[in-house]
């Protein structure tokens, strides 16, 4: 005879059944555990929380973007071995001989931790792929430079940092109501930048939530804009033509995900991205603080650190060094005179927006400052490269200052803006593609450009989605 439970100890065991794994979730995810982490899609984003300790953060991070990790990560193979002429097992190695030593141990945890949320989904990457993914823009670009001139190797490839991205951020008198307004468009090759649609909103276990665009698998935002608890904006645009690196720094992705964790203001900020600066991925970081309404302009050369500070006023940024000493020690190539540069003609057609804007600057002023196609130096309204909704896949000049030849599939790929209202509620309005709409049809484009036929495994379409709002803990 069949026997079964009374009606009491069923009902018992359904509720244990509901409720354990909701206690579970609210005393936040073990080691190896996705809870309480999640992800869902949104007007072109992925949008990912992540929450807990540094390894909790780190696997919830891997096994949630598992896919978006394998598939960004052929694409950082492809283009540093095309770029640099050297193999993928050269980046492992230093990965681990150059940047895990000068990784603070909480980062050690969480970029491990990522590797092992990879490996739950029985991806074949390991820990020195996901550091490596990490240091994806100053291995290539910073330190295989140095290493070539310190080894004088024959017939080194000519490799130049990659400018990336225009923005601004103002505030006092040149915003309406006097807040503070921060804005950025990220500047990349396009079989990245259709990839660095992830909004990451990370509860740590220490320190400040944070909201931020980034690529799948990174610890940082990368392109830089995000919004902490304690009201700080930030962004950042790439020095152009920058040299200099320092083996015994900490790397770059380390110290601008700490100071997005950490600091309470621009001071602290400054002084974390300063602390072990390897001049890995020199930026001029752009600082907002919501609590007092002053902005900065960080210069973050490697010899060179200059900071202004305003509380009314406004700082632009596109790639051109601002520091005259820095710019002799630092970029001793690029030339401020050159109007016909991309990063000049967007800082001239900057300039004379926030001059004719003044008073008037708000959330939708600044998308639309991020879709204009102005060429200030030649007169003309074109999608090119001296626009700051930037399209170098339209013009045969390219933009030599960063070895993007004729026509290369590169140019602004997202936008991103906030005001300090919606960063004290912990919250952006963010676009994937082109902030100006238009699309970008990879096989269109190889089909007439059969000198990128290299890109053919890795190049995608990027649509344009609608300008998108995101706040913290979203669901």
């Amino acid at each position: 005879m069949r026997r079964t439970a009374p009606r009491g100890v069923l009902s018992y065991l359904f509720l244990l059944t509901v409720f354990v794994p909701s206690i579970a979730a609210m005393n936040g995810a073990q080691p190896g555990s996705v809870s309480p982490g999640y992800r869902f899609e949104k007007g072109g984003w992925t949008y990912v929380h992540l929450e807990g300790t540094p390894e909790q953060i780190g696997f919830q991070h891997g096994s949630l973007l598992s896919a978006e990790i394998e598939d960004t990560m052929a694409v950082v193979k492809l283009e540093d071995e095309h770029s640099t002429k050297r193999n993928w097992a050269f980046f492992r190695k230093a990965a681990r001989t150059q940047l895990w030593p000068h990784i603070d141990p909480e980062y050690q945890q969480e970029l491990t931790g990522i590797a092992k949320g990879l490996q739950s989904k029985e991806s074949k990457l390991d820990l020195w792929d996901v550091v490596a993914l990490n240091g994806g823009i100053e291995l290539p670009q910073y330190y295989v430079p140095w290493l070539n001139k310190r080894e004088k190797a024959v017939n080194a490839p000519h490799i130049l940092p990659e400018g990336r991205c225009s923005a601004f951020i103002a505030a006092g008198s040149y915003t309406k109501g006097g807040k503070i307004v921060i804005a950025h468009n990220n500047w990349s090759g396009y079989a990245e930048g259709a990839r660095w649609t992830i909004i990451f909103d990370i509860v740590p276990a220490k320190g400040h939530h944070m909201l931020m665009d980034g690529e799948p698998g990174v610890i940082t935002s990368q392109d830089d804009f995000g919004v902490n608890d304690a009201g700080l904006m930030i962004t950042e645009t790439t020095i152009t033509q920058f040299e200099g690196w320092d083996p015994e720094g900490k790397p770059e992705f380390v110290r601008s995900r700490k100071a997005m964790q950490y600091a309470s203001s621009i001071d602290e900020y400054a002084a974390i991205m300063k602390d072990g600066n390897n001049g890995g991925y020199a930026n001029d970081w752009l600082i907002g603080d919501r609590k007092t309404g002053e902005i900065g302009y960080l210069e973050l050369g490697l010899k060179n650190t200059p900071l202004w500070r305003s509380k009314d006023g406004y700082f632009v940024s596109s790639n051109f060094a601002r520091d005259p000493k820095l710019m002799k020690d630092e970029t001793p190539d690029f030339d401020p005179n050159n109007l016909s540069a991309s990063e000049n003609a967007r800082r001239v057609t900057w300039e004379k927006k926030m001059a004719n804007a003044k008073g008037r600057i708000d959330i939708e002023m600044a998308e639309q400052f991020l879709a204009d196609h102005d060429d200030s130096y030649s007169g003309k309204v074109q999608a090119d490269e001296r626009s700051l909704c930037g399209h170098v896949d339209t013009v045969k000049a390219g933009i030599p200052e960063w070895d993007w030849g004729p026509y290369y599939p590169g140019g602004a790929v997202t936008g991103k803006v906030a005001d300090s209202d919606m960063a004290g509620k912990m919250s952006l309005v963010a676009h994937a593609g082109h902030p100006c709409g238009d699309d970008f049809h990879a096989a269109a484009f190889l089909a007439a450009h059969a000198e990128y036929a290299y890109l053919k495994p890795i190049l995608k379409d990027m649509p344009s989605g609608p300008w998108t709002r995101f706040e913290a803990g979203e669901k």
